[in-house]
């Protein structure tokens, strides 16, 4: 036979509360006494009760969704955050829409509208393609990653500890030439500091070294093409020099390492590799990479309490929003492998 619907006059019933109370505890909990949320609780256990999710959202406006934009997911940073945030719902009961913005802002654009529509009650942004300004604009609680973030919350790695750590084993390492490879972007980003540590280290220490920065495009293909002509260029130019080789992150480093052994064999003396991520890939590699750690554990952590943090206020009767954006930054680890001494 088919199972009897539960209603809320059903629980009234059971519970001998009012069905207005009832209504409170699914809409408002926190207006009602500890005591009497988990005699309610109790029922609805008894009951068997199963909550209809969409006439909650109809009801109240909250639909335990959070929206996420994120620029791609061939670069294992970012498959690697998106892996712990989801992975986030035992604690925090949120669920997730994913959206990847391949860079181009008017889709990213449709894609909150659409996020907007699904009644989402915030939103954590990785890609670069709108401005903080913009995102603040949408009056919803929001928390960015390595991105530009002058108007909203933000959580990004100490990208500039992290590029000395790097640079100063490449040293240690009595590298001849040492040589940083990277994308072309705004200084404003978090990850420009990875550009400025090296920079900083070599320029004080008057070190010969050369920083090249190009387009890798908006695929993976693209960006191993591409990183294929920087390591043809490099590998003939600095024929007799030991190259210290620190990339933007992971997959370039990766990418790169591939391309030294394909054409030697092995890893060279005068090549030694840094990355920067810590993502699985450069454990897992062929020769595991040296980098740089960025905590993705406790980034992916820090951004779901900071967003949690917002959503609660704004389920309350007279929400106070921050006065102002908070910003947290987490302390990278140099992690050392086998593609440096």
């Amino acid at each position: 036979m088919k199972k009897k619907k539960v209603t809320f006059a059903d629980i009234a019933e059971y519970t001998n509360f009012s069905k207005t109370t009832i209504s409170r505890y699914f809409n408002n909990p926190d207006s009602l006494t500890l005591e009497n949320q988990e005699k309610i609780a109790k029922a609805l256990k008894e009951l068997g009760y199963q909550e209809n999710k969409i006439a909650r959202v109809l009801a109240n406006g909250k639909s335990e969704f959070v929206g996420i934009i994120v620029p791609n997911l061939y670069m294992h940073y970012y498959s690697e955050v998106m892996n712990r945030i989801l992975s986030s719902y035992e604690k925090y009961n949120y669920k997730f829409l994913v959206f990847i913005g391949n860079n181009k802002k008017e889709i990213e654009e449709k894609y909150i509208h659409e996020l907007l529509a699904y009644k989402i009650e915030g939103l954590i942004v990785l890609s670069n393609t709108i401005s903080s300004k913009e995102l603040k604009s949408y009056n919803i609680p929001i928390v960015t990653i390595e991105r530009e973030s002058e108007y909203v919350c933000s959580v990004d790695t100490d990208n500039y500890t992290g590029s000395v750590q790097a640079t100063n084993l490449l040293i240690e390492n009595n590298c001849d030439i040492l040589i940083h490879i990277n994308s072309i972007f705004p200084d404003n980003r978090p990850t420009y500091n990875r550009i400025k540590g090296f920079v900083d280290i070599c320029t004080e220490k008057n070190l010969k070294y050369e920083l090249i920065r190009d387009d890798f495009g908006h695929s993976y293909q693209s960006t191993v093409e591409k990183i294929k002509d920087i390591f043809n260029d490099i590998d003939t130019r600095y024929k007799d020099e030991k190259k210290g080789i620190f990339l933007a992150n992971d997959t370039y480093a990766n990418i790169f390492l591939n391309l030294v052994v394909q054409k030697y064999g092995k890893l060279p003396e005068y090549y030694r590799i840094v990355g920067f991520d810590n993502s699985p890939i450069s454990s897992e590699s062929i020769i595991p990479i040296t980098t740089v750690g960025q905590r993705i554990d406790r980034i992916a952590k820090e951004t779901m309490d900071l967003l949690v943090l917002q959503m609660n206020e704004m389920k309350k009767r007279n929400p106070k929003p921050l006065e102002k954006p908070i910003h947290k930054q987490i302390k990278p680890i140099l992690i050392k492998r086998d593609t440096t001494d």
